[in-house]
């Protein structure tokens, strides 16, 4: 943990990351990925689908039990107005980036970025079963052609949490029969949408999606059942692994991977419960499904945002600092996940998110700093690592806590849809503008 999070301080200039760095004949590759991620749902606005409607009939329960859930937290002075209002968890036209994108890609060009995931919106383009729509297709089209005249690196994801009306009637993913609906839509985005793509994310988090929306009941299709989590987890297992062999049979050339949210789970002493435990805990939530997909992913994305600290049988977090959703502070041992990744299923690895609530951009700065420094450090200890995607390049609507949680690089006004970049983002774009051109210095 680095000492000044969550005090106003003077972090470290760009040159002093530069020279900081570890004397190795290579500090990032030429090829290294800087960008930051998107999701369809959370940004573009307009979308018609299981999320969209759950939130029509949620979002007054939401913000009735805000104060219940956030109330407690040093942000909630500021986020609460927010919190409290049901309008807040109503995506409606979220930041508008369907309409805006060009505007927004112009942010990644302010931020000498190469990168940028996104997600292709199942609903949008087939929005009734069978049927596709013309225009949605014509419009991601253009979309990843817009990023690769710019000179940016597209990252594709095929699924991030919503799905079609049509398909969750079904059953979505709690049947396995209903793999194929999913790889039929996967097979028309390869055919129409992947000319200028070479890094494809099949699942966003499929752990994350299981537990929130199978085992706590708190995403649609708010469902509380241990067999239904086990379930749409194996079925998600199945549905990388074909869309995966039908991607490298339509498209050989393809990098294709998921999007696993991990943590790093480490005991707090070295008494044999705590040690066993961590070790349970982190099977349970990275190498169950990990080492079931790994052989059909070319590189590892990972999502990391939050560590666990184990006493006995129980979690224990240091509970030093906080993001304004009250996660833990930790970005520095992202360096023992990435290492401990990259020992175990010897993949390049791909950081696909990144980031941390912080409306007040008291925290970022330096939260980008301490992951730099770790992702520097898990090279010297031999990790492969491609690319940093940071979550997310703007404001946006976080899921179930709708737009009060600030992760944006920029901030949006959600009244009149202004974006500006903060500070923070400011100084990582001269980190990125430097480290690009020792990159080139260095090849």
């Amino acid at each position: 943990m680095i000492a000044n999070i969550g005090k106003p301080t003077i972090f470290a200039s760009p040159s002093v990351i530069i020279m900081s760095m570890p004397k190795t004949p290579q500090t990032f590759s030429k090829h290294f990925l800087w960008g930051a991620a998107t999701s369809a749902h959370q940004v573009e606005g307009g979308n018609h689908n299981t999320w969209s409607v759950w939130e029509l009939e949620n979002a007054r329960a939401l913000a009735a039990r805000a104060l219940y859930q956030y109330g407690d937290l040093s942000s909630w002075g500021y986020t609460s107005k927010l919190a409290t209002n049901p309008a807040n968890y109503v995506s409606g036209r979220a930041v508008d980036h369907y309409k805006r994108y060009e505007q927004d890609f112009d942010l990644l060009g302010d931020l000498n970025m190469n990168a940028f995931r996104f997600s292709i919106e199942w609903s949008r383009i087939e929005p009734q079963e069978g049927a596709w729509n013309v225009e949605a297709i014509a419009h991601y089209k253009t979309y990843i052609d817009t990023l690769h005249k710019r000179g940016i690196e597209p990252v594709m994801t095929l699924f991030h949490f919503t799905l079609p009306v049509w398909f969750a009637e079904k059953g979505g993913f709690e049947k396995r029969a209903n793999i194929k609906y999913f790889l039929r839509y996967v097979e028309k985005v390869m055919e129409e949408l992947s000319t200028n793509v070479r890094y494809a994310i099949t699942i966003n988090e499929p752990n994350i999606y299981s537990e929130r929306s199978y085992h706590e009941g708190a995403w649609p299709p708010n469902t509380q059942s241990n067999w239904k989590t086990l379930a749409v987890m194996n079925n998600l297992i199945r549905a990388h692994n074909q869309a995966a062999v039908l991607i490298y049979k339509l498209k050989p050339r393809m990098k294709v991977s998921i999007a696993y949210h991990t943590a790093y789970i480490y005991a707090g002493d070295d008494a044999w419960l705590s040690q066993l435990s961590a070790s349970f805990m982190q099977y349970v939530h990275d190498d169950y499904y990990l080492k079931r997909v790994y052989k059909n992913c070319d590189f590892l994305g990972i999502n990391y945002y939050r560590s666990y600290r184990v006493y006995g049988y129980r979690i224990h977090n240091p509970e030093q600092h906080h993001s304004d959703l009250g996660w833990e502070i930790s970005p520095d041992n992202i360096e023992h996940a990435l290492v401990r990744l990259h020992d175990k299923y010897k993949l390049p690895i791909l950081i696909t998110e990144n980031g941390i609530a912080d409306a007040r951009d008291e925290k970022r700065q330096a939260w980008i700093e301490a992951t730099i420094r770790a992702m520097l450090a898990a090279q010297s200890e031999g990790v492969n690592l491609i690319g940093y995607l940071h979550w997310s390049l703007l404001d946006n609507i976080e899921l179930d806590s709708g737009r009060w949680p600030r992760f944006g690089l920029a901030q949006v006004n959600y009244l009149t849809m202004e974006r500006k970049l903060r500070p923070s983002a400011v100084w990582f774009g001269k980190v990125i503008k430097r480290l690009r051109k020792a990159e080139k210095e260095e090849s």
